[in-house]
């Protein structure tokens, strides 16, 4: 009988390495192949400029008719485009002028920006120049410190253009003053060529010719002055300098050209025009914003009726390729988040994120392969080889986050939602799902007694880690597929989110009910243990602690749960009082959140005293969704924990509730039964009341009041019946192990730009970097899940941190959907056991700590962590 368990094992044993060795080859592979992209490949465009001045394509093109609203994600190769807003066209442009040279259809881009900065008053100008027909008169437009110019010259020929072209120098102004004499910070030409095939007949090559030739020299920078400047170049963006640049003709969609214009306008003298374009451009400096054709480029639905002019979808997308260019490598690129890639260059590393990268690449790993060569002389002053192990890994992991998405090493790409890709992601992770089903497996001891099916307990370890797991598959999926902007899915996953609260109620409350051990043990090692990767990323990325919300949101509510049940716990046996206390705890939290003044008090004095910034609205926002979930989740646990107990005082009498409780101890079938068909209707309820919210203002005031609803119909079903009871799927139990490790490192290592887009290998289409980097931050995950544990049993002082069998939690320990495992604190017996057992071995002894010792033990290693990290906030820069 135990030969076959031991094959199994070393079956299990070796799948387990070889796909540990696929996935080390194809990290490998993944490393080797941007490392080439980057030095060789993509060397002459390092910061992605020329990519978005020639190149790109449409995420989400569509006919004009269609009810998606197309033409809004335009996609230059390898880098996030930023989509420019009036504040960040205020900050880029202070006190400075963007001018627009050309015809109606360099209007429209002008148009854009001034919609861009303020939408009601650039649409009331825009119904002034219809009305009095001033369509090709120079038109101005300012708000507040930024001015925004149009000359009108459909032939390139004005004094106007002649006036801009000489005041217009690529370094900017060291202190500008938005006086006319000051170069634009912006200069756009539109070029001449739909005029000139329109009204120019025999000559009008020539005379495009001649209209071209007169800006070349000024593009070039050089004005044939000596001591001027070497020309400005898209590959060294070290400032953001002002830019000259010049539009292609625009393609029209001929076959809808008015007949007279068909006759003139023609593909001959448009190509004829465009080909002189990029020879120009290829022997001079002339920077040419050939993306704009592409925009266009064999579609239909771009254009307006006329068939010259853009749509006002189009027409944005150009506006925010000329802001890109001009303004993503001015200040705003160096805060986070770090959304716009294309034509900017990283922030240089700090001394801190110098001190990380220098010890993940290169001191540990230096040190562990001395250790592992057991260098005597050496190996008497090293750690352990696992705990250098832990540590290298874990920098590893750090130092593999700041590459990817600090750098221009990855390439990064933005997201767009499509239902089907969302659809299609879901089924498969369904499937994978579906098809690990298994039984439970009885703790050994367990299952040397029964000998037999031995039925689940309610929400086990099993069934709450795969409740995490396949909603976190749903959450990633959420993120990587853009679902946010629509309602139904936002919706849900606000319900996951909840769920998971719900689940931290429940199971912390179990353990503290069940053990009664509110130690400083159990405390740190949670908070640690939730909160390690939190507190060290933002040290390495730049952000800062709330940007990563969910270990702070489960770490504030632990605490809630932590306080409520430790004040007086010695009378938590008594329900009311017990229930009391939560009522009492709910109200002090909802006006501990919801009163001002409260929040912004604590916010300042962080700031002022650690130099922490803590954004006030933001944190009520999270917290306010989900305020009441985790005492759901806390009085479902205190109901459980006396339903164990009544167990066995069955024959005692008992207050009201403990008689109902009772009651569904004897008649369990039919109580099962009632729930499960009362949580059956439920659901439809709940779906149709959720359906009428237009909005997610509106369905975020109904989620903290409704969300319990489908909360405790899901748990009841799960828990209904005993096959539903005693299996569940090995897949997503296996994720949800490592849920809260996914959540904080895809912000890096899977997405990119902090969430904004994706992590892009540039091997070709997105469902081949889909397919290739999954799997590789997976399994990432997985094992910064051990290293975490390993190191929080670092700080909280057990020599093995590591999650303990079944046999060894005490009940309510194995159902926390965080699970600590508890150290135990030896008693004299138990010491005396181990040395009897030890002296069997042949094991050296071993001196045990009293309670009080590891206690202040614990308490001075985190008060040291506590200060470090203070001094690193107050010098952090």
């Amino acid at each position: 009988m135990v030969r076959p368990t031991v094959k199994a094992r070393s079956t299990s044993d070796q799948i387990t390495a070889i796909v540990e060795r696929i996935l080390q080859g194809t990290l490998a592979f993944v490393i080797l192949w941007v490392v080439y992209r980057y030095c060789w490949i993509d060397v002459s465009d390092p910061f992605k400029c020329g990519a978005l001045l020639h190149k790109g394509q449409w995420l989400d093109p569509g006919p004009r008719w269609s009810p998606r609203n197309p033409f809004q994600n335009w996609q230059p190769p390898g880098c996030i485009m930023h989509e420019y807003k009036r504040r960040d066209i205020h900050e880029c442009f202070h006190n400075r002028r963007i001018v627009f040279i050309g015809d109606s259809t360099t209007r429209q881009i002008f148009w854009a920006v001034a919609k861009k900065m303020d939408q009601e008053k650039a649409d009331e100008a825009i119904a002034d120049v219809l009305a009095h027909d001033e369509k090709h008169n120079d038109l101005a437009f300012e708000t507040e410190s930024v001015s925004v110019q149009f000359i009108w010259d459909p032939f390139l020929n004005s004094t106007g253009l002649d006036r801009e072209l000489t005041k217009f120098s690529a370094v900017p102004s060291l202190e500008p003053t938005g006086a006319s004499g000051e170069s634009a910070a912006l200069l756009l030409l539109g070029s001449p060529g739909l005029w000139f095939a329109r009204h120019e007949q025999e000559n009008f090559m020539k005379d495009f010719r001649d209209s071209i030739e007169h800006v070349i020299p000024y593009m070039d920078h050089g004005h044939g002055d000596e001591d001027a400047l070497p020309p400005r170049r898209f590959n060294a963006r070290e400032a953001s300098p002002n830019l000259l640049l010049l539009a292609p003709i625009q393609v029209p969609q001929y076959e809808v050209l008015s007949p007279s214009r068909a006759a003139t306008i023609t593909p001959e003298k448009i190509d004829q025009m465009n080909d002189f374009l990029q020879q120009a451009s290829a022997y001079s400096e002339a920077d040419v914003v050939w993306s704009y054709n592409l925009m266009t480029w064999s579609g239909k639905a771009q254009y307006e009726e006329s068939g010259l002019h853009v749509v006002d979808n189009v027409a944005h997308r150009k506006a925010d390729v000329l802001l890109n260019l001009r303004c993503n490598a001015g200040p705003a690129s160096s805060k986070y988040p770090f959304d716009r890639t294309c034509c900017s260059n990283y922030t240089q590393p700090n001394y801190v994120q110098w001190i990380m990268i220098l010890a993940g690449m290169l001191v540990l790993p230096l040190l562990l392969s001395l250790r592992r060569a057991h260098v005597a002389w050496l190996s008497r002053f090293l750690p352990s080889t696992q705990t250098l192990t832990t540590w290298t890994i874990f920098c590893l992991v750090l130092c593999l986050s700041y590459y990817a998405d600090r750098t221009q090493i990855f390439e990064k790409s933005q997201r767009q939602f499509r239902r089907k890709e969302f659809m299609m992601a879901c089924s498969a992770v369904a499937i994978a799902g579906l098809v690990s089903i298994k039984k439970n497996k009885d703790p050994p001891a367990i299952a040397r007694e029964s000998r037999g099916l031995r039925d689940q307990p309610f929400l086990s370890r099993q069934q709450t880690e795969e409740w995490k797991g396949w909603m976190q598959a749903i959450i990633l999926i959420y993120h990587y597929t853009h679902g946010s902007k629509t309602l139904w899915i936002y919706e849900i996953v606000r319900l996951l989110i909840a769920s998971y609260l719900f689940m931290t109620g429940f199971g912390h409350a179990t353990y503290f009910l069940k053990t009664g051990d509110y130690s400083i043990r159990r405390a740190a090692g949670v908070l640690v243990r939730l909160n390690l990767l939190s507190c060290v990323l933002p040290y390495m990325m730049r952000t800062d602690y709330m940007f990563y919300y969910f270990g702070s949101l489960v770490s504030f509510w632990f605490l809630v749960i932590y306080l409520t049940l430790r004040i007086a716990h010695v009378r938590n046996s008594d329900q009311p009082f017990l229930f009391g206390k939560m009522v009492l705890s709910a109200a002090a939290v909802t006006c501990f959140i919801k009163i001002p003044g409260i929040l912004e008090t604590v916010s300042f004095v962080l700031n002022k005293t650690c130099a922490v910034t803590w954004p006030v609205m933001e944190w009520r926002f999270r917290i306010s969704l989900d305020l009441y979930i985790v005492y759901v989740g806390m009085v479902l646990a205190a109901l459980t924990v006396r339903r164990s107990q009544l167990r066995v005082e069955m024959a005692l009498p008992g207050n009201l509730l403990d008689t109902l409780i009772k009651a569904s101890i004897t008649y369990r079938g039919t109580f099962n039964f009632v729930a499960a068909v009362l949580s059956t209707g439920l659901l439809p309820g709940f779906w149709s009341l959720t359906r009428r919210s237009p909005d997610k203002q509106d369905y975020n005031w109904w989620q903290p009041y409704i969300s319990f609803i489908p909360i405790l119909s899901f748990v009841t079903l799960r828990n209904c019946h005993h096959l539903l009871r005693n299996y569940h799927s090995v897949v997503f139990a296996w994720l949800g192990r490592c849920s809260l490790e996914t959540y904080i490192l895809q912000y890096h290592i899977w997405l990119a730009g902090d969430t904004k887009g994706l992590l892009s290998l540039g091997l070709g289409p997105r469902w081949l970097d889909a397919f290739i980097l999954t799997p590789i931050f997976l399994w990432i995950s997985w094992h910064t899940s051990k290293t975490t544990q390993m190191l929080t049993g670092w700080v909280v002082g057990s020599t093995k941190f590591t999650r303990m069998s079944s046999e060894d939690i005490p009940a309510g320990e194995k159902d926390s959907p965080y699970l600590i495992p508890k150290t135990q604190n030896r008693g004299s017996s138990d010491m005396e056991d181990i040395a009897l057992e030890r002296q069997k071995t042949g094991a050296r002894s071993c001196s045990w700590k009293t309670p009080g010792k590891v206690e202040d033990e614990i308490k001075w290693k985190l008060g040291v962590i506590l200060l470090l990290m203070w001094l690193a906030n107050v010098t952090y820069r």
